[in-house]
């Protein structure tokens, strides 16, 4: 009897290898993943836009504060 192993095994983790090494590169695909991202943004504001709206008036104020801050504070 020899080490090596029967093709069929050989053969069955390469496939193991392929898909996995597929689903790493399916997970790490940036662009597809921010397209995602994108198209339930999208779907999450047509539902229910109230909450969006809110959290970018309050990004808003946040920005205009710091900004107000930076200019009008003491810098002696």
């Amino acid at each position: 009897m020899s080490d090596t192993p029967a093709p069929s095994k050989v053969e069955s983790a390469r496939a193991d290898l392929e898909a996995t090494l597929d689903a790493i590169e399916e997970k790490l695909n940036v662009p597809k993943r921010l397209d995602e991202l994108t198209d339930t943004v999208k779907a999450s504001y047509e539902k229910n836009p109230l909450p969006w709206i809110i959290g970018a008036a309050a990004a808003a104020v946040a920005v205009v504060g710091v900004i107000a801050w930076a200019i009008l504070s003491d810098d002696d």
